[in-house]
């Protein structure tokens, strides 16, 4: 099993520094953060933008991967964002992941003035925007740059220009619960994340994703890859219940996710308010059960 950890982009450099480093001290095996422009009800609380961020940690850590959790279409466009992700995993000598999903209907949704999306138009979105992403990240592979034209996205002869810093590109681990998403995951996804289905908690949450696992290994042998093939990352601060509240919780939810395969999951630094209220004496203790500190 391997281990994660969300730092919200909210404080100011020095504190986000120590906890960038402590998260590599510590022993988790990426650190990642939300990609938005504002969230739900931290809407009026100081928000750094992603790429900054995940620059700055890149050069104050040496091992820990970095990640997006996660970015989607809603103010990106992938000609620009490619560009921003190749600098970032270039810097930080090759350890980039790149978390990507459809794109909700909150605040990043309408905040450019987007009119509202139906489900299907934000899954077309959601494959064009990743296809678009997957041709660019590998940089050229014939003279000329890179070009697309769709619906939502469009490029005429994008260069990126280089080498890519990971081969054939950066690792996606795309979002995804519905059948066509998952369809995706299998086409062009070196990891899955999923926090789940909306509105469950306790034992049908967890019954939940199970299915939703199982769904995946039925799409992956569609597609003729082997489900060993593939990261699953699970979100355990979802599900009604946040994973740091007591050292029991944060055990079970461990637990649960390695017997349903899962190869990694993912937790939020704590916060001293909603949501993820806890302390970081309550993060210190699971890494002590769970993580190897890293070595100097």
């Amino acid at each position: 099993m391997r281990f994660g950890v969300v730092i919200l982009p909210q404080f100011p450099w020095p504190e986000a520094r120590r906890r960038w480093r402590k998260a590599e001290e510590l022993g988790f095996d990426h650190a990642w953060t939300y990609d938005h422009l504002s969230w739900r009800t931290l809407a009026d609380q100081p928000w750094g933008a992603t790429i900054p961020t995940l620059t700055a940690a890149a050069l104050v850590t040496e091992k820990i991967r970095l990640g997006t959790f996660v970015t989607s279409p809603n103010f990106r466009h992938p000609v620009p964002f490619a560009k921003d992700l190749g600098t970032v995993d270039e810097i930080s000598s090759g350890r980039m992941v790149l978390g990507i999903g459809s794109g909700g209907t909150g605040f990043d949704s309408f905040v450019l003035g987007q009119e509202e999306l139906s489900p299907r138009r934000r899954h077309e979105r959601f494959v064009e925007f990743t296809r678009g992403l997957d041709a660019l990240l590998r940089y050229e592979t014939e003279p000329g740059g890179i070009s697309f034209d769709g619906d939502f996205f469009r490029a005429v002869d994008a260069r990126m220009v280089g080498e890519p810093a990971q081969r054939p590109r950066m690792p996606f681990v795309l979002a995804a619960n519905g059948p066509k998403g998952l369809r995706l995951v299998a086409e062009l996804g070196q990891g899955w994340v999923t926090t789940g289905p909306d509105g469950d908690g306790g034992d049908a949450w967890w019954s939940r994703v199970a299915e939703l696992s199982t769904r995946l290994d039925d799409a992956l042998a569609e597609a003729g890859r082997d489900p060993a093939s593939i990261e699953r990352h699970l979100s355990i601060d979802s599900g009604g219940t946040y994973s740091l509240s007591s050292p029991d919780a944060a055990d079970d939810a461990v637990g649960r996710a390695a017997e349903l395969g899962f190869t990694d999951v993912i937790l939020h630094w704590p916060r001293p308010d909603e949501p993820y209220l806890g302390t970081e004496d309550a993060l210190d203790a699971f890494a002590a059960r769970h993580l190897t500190p890293a070595t100097s």
